[in-house]
């Protein structure tokens, strides 16, 4: 990790404890932690638990590390304060990608300097890279929500846009027609069904296949309302990576076959 951020420039700070590692953080006051769980002594939710309950130090963003991959361990990573998480072994093409997820636009070294300020759309931000596949509009209001989206899709070659809610997200596929749409189906104060019923309206964004996804105790009821009103697949939370990049699959073969 260290020798992949002084390769775009970054300064890395390292600590071998998670004791260590909060005085570290205290004395240099870094732009960004990135944690390992599982650390001698004291544990990566032990450290994040000190960085978030300190002043000074709490709007850091903290992301785990780990090799951990059993349902419901990332819920219970971001339940204790982390704000993303990536799996061991990293990915050496996507993890400064990956990680500037969570750094603003201009601390990060691979965003172009000449941008201007007031650009919103998180879809302005990049064209495509080569080998990227398809390109993916992820819709949620929750950030952690985004940043696994993005973190696990871009790992794939996924290109990724996001937007927070359904009058973003319009805008952005407006301008960018991405290959398919990922989209929270709760959200405020337009929700996923909004989307849904706007994008069939229009016909640049009709062909767009769009994924709903949602965790409520009304699943059933919400799947045969949000096919009917036009998704082409409903997916479950919480779900694991490759299950959701299988989900990505699916719905880009139904691209083209939306009425």
């Amino acid at each position: 990790m260290v020798d992949l951020l002084e390769a775009f420039g970054y300064t890395p700070l390292t600590a071998g404890t998670g004791g260590a590692g909060v005085e570290v953080a205290r004395d240099q006051q870094p732009d960004l932690v990135i944690c390992d769980v599982h650390l001698p002594r004291l544990d990566g939710y032990g450290v994040v638990q000190q960085l978030k309950h300190d002043s000074a130090l709490r709007t850091i963003p903290v992301v785990a590390v780990t090799a951990l991959a059993m349902v419901g361990d990332r819920d219970k990573m971001l339940a204790a304060g982390f704000d993303g998480y990536l799996s061991k072994p990293i990915e050496p093409e996507t993890f400064v990608r990956q990680i500037e997820a969570l750094l603003p636009a201009e601390l990060r070294a691979t965003a172009p300097r000449a941008a201007s300020a007031d650009v919103a759309q998180p879809a302005a931000e990049a064209p495509h890279r080569p080998g990227e596949r398809a390109t993916i509009l992820a819709v949620d209001d929750g950030p952690s929500n985004i940043e696994f989206f993005r973190s696990t899709l871009e790992s794939a070659g996924y290109r990724v846009l996001s937007a927070g809610g359904v009058q973003e997200a319009l805008e952005v596929a407006r301008e960018t027609l991405p290959d398919a749409i990922l989209c929270d189906l709760h959200m405020f104060p337009q929700d996923g069904y909004d989307l849904l019923r706007i994008a069939r309206e229009k016909a640049r964004l009709a062909k767009i296949p769009v994924a709903i996804i949602s965790a409520s105790f009304y699943a059933e009821l919400e799947v045969r309302e949000c096919l009917e009103s036009g998704a082409a697949r409903f997916i479950r939370r919480p779900i694991e990576p490759q299950a959701l990049l299988a989900e990505i699959e699916a719905l880009l073969a139904q691209k083209g076959t939306q009425p």
